[in-house]
């Protein structure tokens, strides 16, 4: 797997899904200097982690970009950095759904943090990213034991991929998507008696992730999030090909 390449089409993908406009990325090998956003980003079940750096300015920069293009207007640091981090999640979860192509199984982000210290022994990549007139650089890096997992799985395949073309005339079919926070099981003469203002208790506590349905078979799970006063969901967990299977008996 180039990592580079994946990381560029994952992030090209999260800016033009938060701006409505693609970017043009250049990437080219080049360590951080001083930064202020340090990243550890790790995927279960490969080990180590990819790293994401950058300083201040282009943290904000990239936040800006995302709220001018929905007609909005920030100078809150704290949330310029939580709209940076809703592009950032939205990149990494893109590049965990290609991790799970090469490795022939489900990959998904665990949680990252911020760091005070980068780490020694990283080969780093820089991205410049241009989005109109605005520009922007982020660094990104992976651990010798994330690169030795990706080198080795791309190792193992000897025989090339091959696409049906049959498949390929149903990837613009349009599938209906709901989201489920819960159900209940209630007596009809409860629901006879449901008025304005009743509640109705469901089986799902609060923290519990939200359920992503297609065509009445559940394929993901996530939490629930806010972009531009709409409701969406935040992808966390995608069920594995078995369990799909389970639920459509």
């Amino acid at each position: 797997m180039n990592l580079a390449s994946e990381l560029t089409s994952a992030l090209q993908a999260a800016f033009e899904m938060m701006t409505g406009t693609k970017p043009s990325i250049e990437c080219v090998a080049c360590a951080p200097g001083d930064s202020s956003f340090r990243w550890r980003q790790p995927f279960s079940p490969i080990p180590g982690a990819l790293w994401i750096v950058a300083n201040e300015a282009d943290v904000l920069t990239a936040a800006t970009c995302v709220l001018t293009a929905a007609g909005g207007a920030e100078t809150d640091t704290s949330k310029l950095k939580s709209e940076f981090m809703e592009v950032l999640n939205q990149a990494l979860t893109a590049l965990a759904q290609a991790f799970s192509v090469t490795q022939g199984g489900e990959v998904r982000c665990d949680t990252g943090e911020e760091r005070a210290a980068l780490p020694s022994e990283v080969n780093w990549s820089r991205f410049d990213i241009a989005m109109g007139e605005s520009a922007l650089s982020l660094f990104a890096g992976a651990e010798p034991d994330l690169e030795r997992a990706l080198a080795k799985d791309t190792a193992s395949k000897d025989a090339p991929r091959t696409v049906s073309k049959t498949f390929d005339l149903l990837l613009d079919v349009e599938l209906p998507v709901s989201i489920s926070f819960g159900r209940a099981q209630v007596a009809l003469k409860d629901v006879l008696k449901l008025t304005t203002g009743s509640i109705v208790e469901l089986n799902r506590a609060m923290s519990d992730p939200v359920e992503v349905i297609v065509n009445d078979c559940v394929i993901a799970r996530g939490e629930v999030v806010t972009i531009d006063g709409n409701f969406g969901v935040r992808i966390q967990e995608v069920i594995s090909r078995q369990e799909r299977l389970r639920n459509l008996k």
